[in-house]
């Protein structure tokens, strides 16, 4: 029988199966943080079960981390105990914490695919809808609850109904300026925030088959946007070139024993889907939101669609945009660059690529937030911390920093903030904030110039 990348992962990881009923599946990898993993923890303690697994269980500090400072004890009071709760759990439980200051430390869904602990044809979960990230490396990765949490826990398993399956074909070549992050927000834009509701996503076609891991990690980690459990990428020499030498990945001949198994995970071809859409990469074009959910994005190039619906007038009414208005030459004061979807080392170098030489707009305030210390590293070691500083960029510490109200890095109410994260919901980003979701070209040229700018007119 034909399988799908999809079936081949999740049917190796059954443990057994309810007749007419849900499935129970072991969990290679369970990533936990600081903000749902504390109820998770007073379950089990309340009810004297043990954590099973200890060793397949990675926490890291991220969702209230300040990104000033982090040498400094920690002023906010709720993420101070957060953490220390996160410190104390972890000891309790001999479970490996990268806690603030940690050469290790970052956002989960950025330090675990660079440590070699996210690897093709394992299941992961952690308590964060973007743990959809790690299928970039043909993975079968989602969000949990916090019920759920406690479940991996107790039993390193999960009892679950087997979601239905996607693909998402996109071939040709992309036109200049568009990254990784317009492909996903494009995709979302035709699709809408619900086409994925109840299937796994799996993206084929040369345009995924020709990103870097980085790219393809940008692109899954959206997945949940348009309603899917989560997304899927195949596993190929692209992959396997950016797993090895990873300080936790398989090294030598284990390394090799893997990657022959990794070869046999993309989906058979003739294998079916119970649902597929195809896209033409020329089609494709530089893309921004303009409204309160990110299938409301439109090519930058293009105008607002007018629409009757209420609940889009709303939107519109919250962002004080109007339909059928461009957003060329919107004034914008803060852009942020960073979030689980956008703050790799690519990120950051596609962003110093355009800065330099270039001064950022007297009225914008830009923070560059790294997903991890050890992009933190890499941006400081490549000079492009030299590019920001001259340009008068902040560049901060690695944290979830702007994407989420968690923390301190909040937009205030009614400025526009293009966001390289992954979500404009209403107060997203800050109580009354309007968030416009764009790639980090995007969100550069817009801190040079002040204003969004079609970036394909400013592209040598």
């Amino acid at each position: 029988m034909k399988k799908t990348l999809f079936d081949k992962v999740w049917d190796a990881h059954v443990v057994d199966t309810v007749q007419d009923g849900p499935q129970i599946l072991y969990i290679d990898k369970h990533l936990i943080h600081e903000v749902t993993s504390p109820q998770a923890f007073n379950e089990l303690q309340d009810r004297a079960i043990p954590v099973f697994r200890p060793n397949q269980i990675v926490a890291t500090a991220d969702h209230n981390t300040p990104t000033l400072d982090q040498h400094l004890p920690v002023k906010d009071e709720l993420s101070r105990k957060q953490l220390a709760q996160l410190s104390e759990n972890c000891s309790n439980n001999n479970i490996t914490l990268y806690e603030l200051g940690h050469k290790y430390n970052g956002i989960v869904h950025v330090m675990a695919p660079e440590l070699g602990i996210t690897q093709p044809g394992m299941t992961m979960v952690c308590g964060d809808s973007h743990t959809s990230t790690h299928g970039a490396f043909g993975t079968i990765a989602f969000g949990i609850g916090t019920s759920q949490v406690a479940q991996v826990f107790a039993s390193q398993c999960l009892l679950l109904s087997k979601p239905k399956s996607l693909r998402v074909t996109v071939n040709g070549t992309l036109k200049n300026g568009v990254l990784p992050k317009d492909v996903i927000l494009y995709i979302i834009s035709k699709l809408g925030t619900n086409s994925g509701t109840g299937y796994f996503c799996e993206y084929a076609g040369d345009v995924f088959e020709n990103m870097s891991m980085e790219g393809r990690m940008t692109v899954c980690n959206m997945s949940i946007e348009m309603g899917a459990r989560g997304g899927m990428i195949a596993p190929d020499n692209t992959t396997f070139a950016y797993v090895k030498g990873r300080e936790f990945a398989p090294k030598d001949a284990d390394f090799e024993a893997k990657v022959a198994y990794w070869k046999t995970l993309p989906t058979d071809e003739g294998a079916s889907f119970d649902k597929e859409y195809f896209f033409d990469a020329a089609d494709i074009e530089p893309m921004v939101t303009y409204g309160t959910n990110p299938g409301m994005g439109i090519k930058i190039s293009e105008t607002i669609p007018i629409d009757n619906d209420p609940s889009f007038k709303k939107s519109l009414q919250y962002m004080n945009f109007e339909a059928g208005k461009s957003l060329i030459d919107t004034p914008i004061n803060f852009v942020f660059i960073g979030s689980c979807t956008n703050s790799r080392i690519e990120d950051f170098r596609v962003a110093a690529d355009y800065i330099k030489g270039k001064r950022k707009a007297t009225n914008v305030t830009a923070w560059l937030v790294p997903g991890s210390k050890q992009v933190e590293t890499q941006i400081i070691e490549e000079g492009l911390k030299d590019i920001f500083n001259a340009a008068g960029f902040e560049l901060r510490q690695p944290g979830c920093s702007a994407c989420l109200a968690m923390n301190d890095d909040k937009i205030p109410q009614n400025e526009y903030c293009v966001s390289t994260s992954n979500r404009n919901f209403e107060g997203r980003q800050g109580q009354g904030s309007r968030t416009i979701l764009a790639s980090p070209l995007v969100a550069a040229a817009t801190a040079v110039e002040g204003k969004i700018i079609d970036i394909t007119k400013h592209l040598n």
